[in-house]
C-alpha cells in the first residue's frame, strides 16, 4: 500500500514545537548547519576511492567504491554496486556527492553520464539535453546496459547484485533501465524519485525485482494520481513495491540547490533508500 507521509502531522505540532523550544539552545549549531547531503548516522562510512572512467561510446562515468582489501575472505567479499542516474542537470558536483556517500555505505557506484560530458547550468539548457536524450531512447538505454556490465564486470563486484537509482530525469531512467534489462545481466533493485512513470501492465511484467518509489503530493510533473496507477499495476503484477509521497513537497524535493529543496523529507527518504538497497542488494 502506498504509504502517504507527513513528517509533521497537524496533531503533533503542539509537541513539535515544544521540543523544538526545550533543545534550542543545545542544537542551534547543528540546525544551523543542516548537510546538503543527508547521512546514515546509524552506519559507520567506510574509506572510499573514485576515479572517471570510459564505459560507453563518449560516455565518461564517475565511478566511486570502497576501498578494501581483496585479498583476504574476511574483507574481499565482492560488493553490490549501484548505477547512479543523474537530474536533468546532468553528471554535476551534487550527483557525484551522492555517490560518494551511497559508496561510504558499502556499494560499487557508477554514476552515469548521460549528456556526454555536458552539465546543464539553466532550465533551457536542462531541457535542451534531457530532451535529446529522450528523442533517441535507444541509445540512453545502450548506455545505461553498458554500465550495468561494466558494473558486474568489476572484480570486487556480485553480479547478481546491481541495483540503480535515479532522481527527476534520471529517475524515468531508471525506471526505462529496469523495463529493458538484459537478462544476462538482470537488476537486483530499482529506485525511482519522482521520475516520468509508466503504468502499462504488459511493460511492467518485466520487472522481476523490487521497486522504490519516491514522490511528492505537490508535485505537478508526477502526479498523485498517476503514482498511485503505477503502484496498482505493480501490485497487480506482483512486482514488490515500496511506495512514498511525502506530504507538502513538490518536485525535486531532495535537490539541495533547488527551490523546492526540503531537508527534512530527503533525509527520511534518503533513510529508506538505504534500507531498501540494504535488504535487496
Amino acid at each position: 500500500m502506498q504509504k502517504i507521509l507527513n513528517l509533521f502531522p497537524a496533531t503533533g505540532l503542539c509537541v513539535v514545537a515544544a521540543l523544538i523550544f526545550l533543545l534550542a539552545g543545545t542544537q542551534q549549531e547543528q540546525a544551523s548547519e543542516v548537510s546538503a547531503q543527508p547521512t546514515d548516522d546509524s552506519s559507520q562510512t567506510i574509506d572510499t576511492q573514485n576515479q572517471t572512467i570510459s564505459y560507453f561510446d563518449n560516455a565518461s562515468g564517475y565511478l566511486v567504491s570502497p576501498v578494501a582489501d581483496f585479498s583476504n575472505n574476511e574483507t574481499g567479499q565482492l560488493l553490490p554496486a549501484v548505477v547512479m542516474i543523474h537530474e536533468w542537470w546532468g553528471l554535476n558536483e551534487n550527483i557525484k556527492n551522492m555517490a560518494n556517500e551511497l559508496a561510504e555505505q558499502g556499494y560499487v557506484v557508477l554514476a552515469a553520464d548521460m549528456f556526454n560530458g555536458r552539465v546543464a547550468t539553466t532550465p533551457d539548457q536542462a531541457m535542451k539535453f534531457s530532451g535529446a536524450v529522450r528523442e533517441n531512447p535507444s541509445e540512453a538505454i545502450s548506455n545505461l546496459q553498458a554500465a550495468v556490465r561494466y558494473l558486474g564486470s568489476l572484480e570486487n563486484v556480485n553480479a547478481s547484485r546491481i541495483g540503480s537509482l535515479g532522481w527527476c530525469f534520471g529517475g524515468g531512467q531508471s525506471l526505462q533501465l529496469a523495463l529493458n534489462t538484459e537478462a544476462e545481466h538482470p537488476l537486483a533493485a530499482t529506485v525511482l524519485y519522482y521520475g516520468n512513470l509508466v503504468t502499462d501492465q504488459e511493460e511492467l511484467t518485466k520487472i522481476q525485482w523490487p521497486v522504490l518509489g519516491i514522490f511528492g503530493d505537490q508535485d505537478e510533473s508526477i502526479l498523485v494520481a498517476d503514482v498511485d496507477r503505477f503502484e496498482q499495476v505493480l501490485n497487480s503484477t506482483g512486482v514488490p513495491n515500496e511506495i512514498y509521497v511525502y506530504e507538502g513537497v513538490g518536485h525535486a524535493f531532495a535537490n539541495p540547490s533547488g527551490d523546492n529543496y526540503s531537508p527534512r523529507e530527503t533525509s527520511d527518504a534518503w533513510q529508506k533508500t538505504l534500507a531498501f538497497l540494504k535488504r535487496n542488494l
